[in-house]
């Protein structure tokens, strides 16, 4: 899988997102979001050419930062991009619906525009490694295609440069919460929504409340 789905235009992709998804105020609100804590693990799904796992590190130096790609192209470019800013990240080549992380790693999960470029079977999938690879308490945060606001934004939203209309749909009708949920997490939220000239690309939030060991504990307490 290729971030531009063909790999020669891999170096075209930073520049392209920056003008074209208002990529640094989305991805900058996004690090807000995150509200990460000193010493915190950051998985970043589908990272890309880094930009994201790149801009968290620069704010959150005492944070352990791993990007995750399929795309060994994109990998390349951001291991040069942490070389040359000076910043030391992970960076792993593998596919968000088959982590290779044990379970209750990470203190936060992050995307951004990876979710649309899956079927509904690996969203799920990948939600669901998400989940397992977060501690009870972890987050969830996302950044992918909303719905959109009007039915012109929904037609402009499908663009074959960012995937198969198939995969995003799911997003432009706005079912992410919802397989958010279905997913297992709790409090899932859409926090701000940006228009972009690629169409509405929305904010979420949701939290991994499963604490199994907890509740057998209470339970034990409960019935000796």
């Amino acid at each position: 899988m290729h971030a531009l789905k063909y790999a020669w235009l891999n170096s075209l992709y930073d520049p392209l997102l920056g003008f074209t998804m208002r990529e640094s105020l989305i991805k900058g609100r996004l690090v807000e979001q995150l509200k990460i804590e000193k010493g915190d693990r950051v998985l970043d799904i589908g990272c890309g050419t880094g930009t994201l796992a790149l801009m968290i590190k620069k704010r959150h130096a005492d944070a352990e930062i791993i990007g995750l790609d399929g795309d060994p192209g994109v990998l390349a470019i951001a291991t040069k991009k942490a070389a040359k800013l000076g910043v030391e990240i992970g960076l792993d080549c593998g596919m968000g619906f088959a982590l290779p992380y044990p379970d209750g790693f990470f203190d936060r999960v992050v995307s951004s525009l990876m979710l649309h470029h899956l079927t509904r079977d690996n969203k799920k999938r990948a939600l669901a490694e998400a989940r397992r690879v977060l501690r009870p308490g972890g987050q969830l945060h996302i950044a992918d295609f909303g719905r959109p606001r009007n039915s012109f934004l929904r037609k402009v939203s499908l663009p074959a440069l960012l995937g198969d209309p198939g995969m995003v749909r799911d997003n432009l009708d706005g079912r992410l919460p919802e397989i958010i949920r279905d997913a297992g997490f709790a409090e899932v939220r859409e926090t701000e929504q940006f228009l972009t000239l690629f169409g509405t690309v929305s904010l979420y939030a949701a939290v991994n409340t499963d604490e199994p060991a907890v509740a057998r504990i209470s339970a034990e307490v409960r019935n000796p």
